[in-house]
Order: C-alpha cells, then sequence, then structure tokens
C-alpha cells in the first residue's frame, strides 16, 4: 500500500542577509512537522529556499562591488548551512534564480497576461526600498512604511498588474466554506476584515526601476516583481508547469498541505498566492498557518536595534537540539514568544537537565547497579504502575492530536509530562528501598522496566523535535525509536536487553554567569527603584483595609511557588481557566477566573505564587485546589504575581 502524500513548505528566505533566530525558528518548526508526519506513515515532500530578486540586493551587490548573483550567492549558501546545522531535513532546497524556476515564473507571467489578468498601467506612490511596496500616503504610519518604520519616497513607473478584484469574492467564498484554510483563526480574521471584505485593490507584478529580475519575455523594460516570482517556488519546485506539461512530482504532491510562514507575510499567501491559482486553474493549498515571531526582549529582532542572536552563536553553546527545544517550546501557538540568553538557560536547567537528563540517566545507573545493566520484565505490577502505564499509552495519542492542530509546543508538553510522570514514579515507588530486600527483587525488576518502558516511548515521540537527543537516549537503552503504530501496548521494550555500562550524560546544569561570558553578554545592571507613586504624581489605588489578623492567622496559610504545566479553558464558562500547577513533587487543579487577561497557552510555563491551603471546592463543577495570586487595577485588570527572580517550584513564600 503506498504513502499517503504530504507536501510542507516555509517561506523562502530572502537572501539580503545572515538568518537571524528568529527567521530560523520557521526552518526548525516546519522540521518538527515533517519529522512527525513521516513517524505517521506519509511520504512527505518538505521544501524550503532562497529568494533571491529584488531592488535591495542590486543595491547591496552594487555597495559590495559584486554582481547581484555573486551577493545571493554568498547568502543562500549561509541560509542552507544553517538550515542544515539545525538539522532540518528538507527535501528540496530552492533558490529563485534556478533556471528551470525563472522560465516557469516567464510562463506563468506571459499566461495571465494573455488570459487578461495582468494589464499593464503605472504606479504612483510612497515607495519603501527595504520592503520593496508601495503605499498610499493614508497608509503610511507618521509619514513612514507601516511595515518597517523606514522612510519612504514618491515614486511613479509604468507597471504591470494582476487583477485581484476580479477573485475576490470567490476567495471569500473559499475561506468561509475552508475555516481552517487560514491559521490561527485570529489571522483568518485579520485577512477577511482588513483586506478582503474592505475592498482590494490591483496587484503590482512588474517593475521598471531596476533590473535585478526575471525579465518579462515579452517586454524587455520589466522584471517580475517578486509576488508572482517568490510565491511561485512552491508549484515550480514540484515541476509545475503552465503549458500544461506539469512532472508527475507536481501531480503527486499538489496541493500542498501546509504553507508555513510569519505572520508578517500572511497577506501574500492567503489573498495574493490563492488569486494566482485561481487564476491559472490550479488547487489552493490545503492550510496556510502564520506562526508567530520570536521576540529578543520585547521586540522584533532588528540588526539596527542591535537585538538579533544567531543560530550558531547559540548552537555553539547550548547545542542543536537544545537550541531547537527552546524554540519549539517557547513560542505560543497564536502569541509571540520571547527568547534571551538567560531564558535558554532556564529552559534548559529546569527541562532538559532536570527533568529528562536526570531521568534517563538514574534509571540506567539504577538498572547496572542492581542488575548488572539487564533489563527484566518480571511483571509484578501493583496499582502505582497503574497511572504511569496509561500515561505512556495516552501520550502518543495526545501529542497526534496536538500536531495535528500544528500546536508544537503543546506537544512537546505533553512528551515531558510524561518524563516527569516517570520521576514522580521513581519517587512513589522508591527502588532504593526495594534493593535492600532480596524477596522484592522480582518487583523491582518491573519497576525499571515500566520506567524504560516510559522513556523509550517519550524517547520515540521526541525524536520529531529533538531528533540527536531522541537517538542518544534510545541507543543507550540497546533499542530503537519506536514507530506511533507500536506505541499502543505497554511493554514492547526487549525483556532481557542489556543497557549501555557508561550512560552520557545528556544535558549538564549550566550557570547563567558562564553562559552571558561566553555569548560576550554582560549581566543587566543592577536598577535604581523606582519612585514611590506619590513621589511621581501616578494614581494609586486605595481599597477598603480589612479586619486585623494575628500572626498565628497568617502562619495558617501555606504560599508556595508553583510552575503550570497545562492550562484549558473552562467548558460553558466566560471568566475561568484550569490549571494544573506542579508545586513541588505534586501537581494541583486550580480554577482561575482570569480567562479575560490570559489565553493558556500564556499561561503555559509561568511561575506564580499559590495559596496551597485552600479549603478545595468546585467552580462550575470543575474541582480547584488551591489559589493563584493576583493584582487587581480599579478598572478590573489583573496581573499573576510572580516571583521577581527565578525560583523552584515548591519554593515557599512567607
Amino acid at each position: 500500500m503506498s504513502k499517503k502524500p504530504y507536501y510542507l513548505t516555509t517561506a523562502i528566505a530572502y537572501t539580503s542577509s545572515k538568518p537571524h533566530i528568529g527567521n530560523t525558528f520557521e526552518i526548525v518548526l516546519a522540521d518538527s512537522f515533517a519529522r512527525f508526519k513521516r513517524m505517521q506513515g506519509y511520504d512527505v515532500r518538505f521544501q524550503t529556499g532562497t529568494d533571491e530578486h529584488g531592488q535591495k540586493i542590486e543595491l547591496k551587490a552594487k555597495e559590495a562591488g559584486i554582481s547581484p548573483k555573486e551577493y545571493v550567492d554568498g547568502f543562500a549558501k549561509e541560509i542552507q548551512r544553517i538550515c542544515d546545522l539545525m538539522n532540518t531535513s528538507y527535501d528540496k532546497f530552492i533558490r529563485t534564480t534556478d533556471d528551470y524556476h525563472e522560465k516557469q515564473v516567464q510562463k506563468i507571467f506571459k499566461k495571465l497576461y494573455e488570459q487578461g489578468d495582468i494589464y499593464k498601467g503605472y504606479y504612483e506612490g510612497m515607495y519603501c526600498t527595504p520592503c520593496e511596496a508601495f503605499f498610499t500616503s493614508s497608509q503610511l504610519v507618521d509619514g513612514k512604511c507601516p511595515d518597517c518604520g523606514r522612510e519612504c519616497h514618491p515614486a511613479k513607473e509604468e507597471a504591470y498588474f494582476l487583477k485581484l478584484s476580479k477573485y475576490a469574492d470567490r476567495l471569500i467564498q473559499h475561506i468561509n466554506e475552508h475555516p481552517e484554510f487560514i491559521q490561527p483563526e485570529s489571522r483568518k480574521n485579520e485577512m477577511m476584515n482588513n483586506f478582503l471584505l474592505a475592498g482590494l485593490q490591483d496587484l503590482c507584478v512588474s517593475r521598471t526601476s531596476f533590473k535585478w529580475g526575471i525579465p518579462v519575455d515579452f517586454d524587455d523594460k520589466h522584471v517580475v516583481y517578486v509576488w508572482i516570482d517568490a510565491l511561485s517556488n512552491y508549484i515550480t519546485g514540484l515541476g509545475f508547469d503552465a503549458d500544461g506539461n506539469s512532472d508527475e512530482m507536481f501531480n503527486k504532491f499538489w496541493p500542498a498541505d501546509l504553507h508555513l510562514i510569519g505572520k508578517d507575510i500572511l497577506r501574500f499567501h492567503t489573498i495574493y498566492w490563492p488569486i494566482m491559482l485561481m487564476a491559472l486553474e490550479v488547487p489552493l493549498p490545503k492550510q496556510v498557518f502564520g506562526h508567530p515571531w520570536l521576540l529578543m526582549g520585547n521586540g522584533k529582532m532588528s540588526k539596527s536595534k542591535g537585538n538579533v542572536i544567531y543560530a550558531d552563536e547559540l548552537v555553539d553553546i547550548f547545542g542543536v537540539d537544545a537550541v531547537r527545544y527552546y524554540i519549539l517550546h517557547d513560542m505560543p501557538f497564536d502569541n509571540d514568544g520571547v527568547i534571551s540568553w538567560e531564558l535558554i538557560t532556564e529552559r534548559i536547567n529546569s527541562d532538559l537537565a532536570n527533568v529528562l537528563g536526570n531521568l534517563v540517566n538514574r534509571v540506567i545507573a539504577m538498572t547496572n547497579k542492581y542488575f548488572s545493566g539487564v533489563v527484566n520484565n518480571s511483571n509484578v505490577r501493583e496499582d502505582i504502575d497503574n497511572e504511569l502505564i496509561e500515561l505512556t499509552l495516552k501520550t502518543p495519542e495526545t501529542v497526534v492530536e496536538k500536531m495535528d492542530k500544528l500546536r508544537v509546543a503543546d506537544a512537546l508538553s505533553e512528551i515531558f509530562t510524561l518524563f516527569k510522570r516517570c520521576n514522580k514514579y521513581i519517587d512513589e515507588t522508591m527502588p532504593w528501598i526495594l534493593a535492600k530486600d532480596e524477596a522484592k527483587k522480582a518487583r523491582l525488576e518491573t519497576v525499571l522496566y515500566n520506567l524504560v518502558e516510559g522513556i523509550v516511548t517519550g524517547a520515540s515521540l521526541l525524536e520529531a523535535f529533538m531528533p540527536e537527543t531522541a537517538q542518544k537516549i534510545v541507543a543507550q537503552l540497546n533499542t530503537t525509536v519506536r514507530p506511533l503504530k507500536d506505541m499502543k501496548v505497554f511493554g514492547q521494550y526487549k525483556s532481557g536487553t542489556k543497557v549501555t555500562e557508561n550512560p552520557e550524560i545528556l544535558f549538564l546544569r549550566m550557570d547563567i554567569k558562564d553562559i552571558l561570558e561566553k555569548a560576550g553578554q554582560k549581566e543587566e545592571p543592577e536598577t535604581t527603584p523606582e519612585p514611590a507613586a506619590e513621589e511621581k504624581n501616578e494614581n494609586v489605588i486605595n481599597i477598603e483595609p480589612k479586619e486585623e489578623i494575628t500572626y498565628d492567622d497568617f502562619m495558617k496559610m501555606q504560599f508556595q511557588v508553583g510552575e503550570i504545566v497545562e492550562c484549558a479553558e473552562v467548558p460553558k464558562s466566560k471568566k475561568l481557566l484550569c490549571s494544573q500547577v506542579k508545586i513541588g513533587g505534586q501537581t494541583r487543579q486550580i480554577v482561575s477566573g482570569i480567562k479575560k487577561h490570559y489565553t493558556p497557552e500564556q499561561m503555559v510555563g509561568k511561575k506564580v505564587m499559590v495559596l496551597v491551603n485552600l479549603k478545595p471546592i468546585k467552580l462550575a463543577g470543575v474541582l480547584s485546589e488551591g489559589m493563584l495570586l493576583c493584582a487587581e487595577e480599579e478598572n478590573g485588570e489583573l496581573a499573576l504575581m510572580v516571583p521577581e527572580k527565578t525560583m523552584p517550584s515548591g519554593a515557599e513564600i512567607r
């Protein structure tokens, strides 16, 4: 039986400069989808590449004293090097200077012109050279480009235009009939309300003010503008032919299952590109996912701001898989993520060193110590085993569900929930106590077998996200990555297998001072305390004082630091979120009326202050076992109270 095809693409990277980690995030995210789909048994075609034409490149090449082709050759090589550095498994790396691509772009342009979908006119407006885009005066922000904030200048030139308005109603109908077409939902609403329903202007698709582009073969004053040139790569890379003689590759893999792009170029992929395809009578892609940005602090990375981190800098210090883990785990589905040297270090220490690395090392060390490295399944089970076994069997299903919804960070969290449960199982069963009683040898064997089985399942699921780490784990356990279809039964690990005698430490804990020194960074200086609100003449909030309590009253309350590991909306409630909060070695379920202020995705990973010994109560039918502490403004705006410094889960607040 032949495998079902799955075609996945990234946006192609512009060859004007070296990509930073915010750019590199996209290829790593796409790679996790590609690897997971292969794990599910799909025949995957994964394409990425480079966008190499345009006025900006022509100007930069002139400044460098080289030809545009020499200029883009250098950056295309660098971009591909970074893709390889991050261990991405792309099948095709396309360049828009490839001969076959340029020929097909000329054919596409001519076909659309001959059938009346492209016509000649002229464009007049404010032009931004870095963005290579025209804007009307009303679209400018403080007289500057609305996209990049740079200066624009008046420009007028002859140009060819694509008739967007001709296909607008058809595209609106398609989006309404295919609600999954644009993801996340908020991006779909933005495209519909701000562009399609507001009315489309025809699109400029040629230029005469520069020469570095694909010539319009029937009018050599013009070069094909970026939209038709760059966007067409998704089909030319499959062997599409505008004359109707497309390769079998195109017939097999088109329409694309997923275009993965940054949210800033969503308009081009969900309006211009579908209309181009409609005009060519080619089916539309099944889904376009506009992922959020990875920010440095609170701003978009920019060389001019001096807030850029590059993938190779991070890899030199943390390693490939640790970097992959951070950018996949800490990027929310619908909101921008934040990266810094401090945040990566904290995440590696907490998840990769403490949870995963410690778990694998402990289990292998105990197996060597108690049974000379041999893992046997004596099948002496007790009730305490059931939760671990059930979670080991459930996790693959949950991860598939999350990945089908494009929620990579959530999928990773599910895998690490399994690893955390394995660590808890060690504390519950206490193998070191069992080892003291010869009569409990078989039980000890079963405990270690259950742990190995849980680890192998987790490592196998991890392969799509951290491929090298997954392979290292299963190699130390003398087995292989397990296919998804083999995860439906607990007990697949072969009894009698011998683990490695010298387990490799997967991840070491890191000291932030050492990391910042290696990175050439400085620790944030101590800041001068802000003046009191009264001194700054700011508004303050006065609340009615409550009855005084004694010190003994206060001491009855138990406050601890908790880490939110899961969060979901409470069904049929407009106010409530239900969080799973790790507090030391236990996890509690806490329901909070903060849905208006936080999304579930924003909650996960936060360290919060928890009133632990509050009597459990049901809210909207859901049990709540504590309270999250918040500050509240007069207008009802809430903010979670979080520790000023990084504190471990379970730390006492007093």
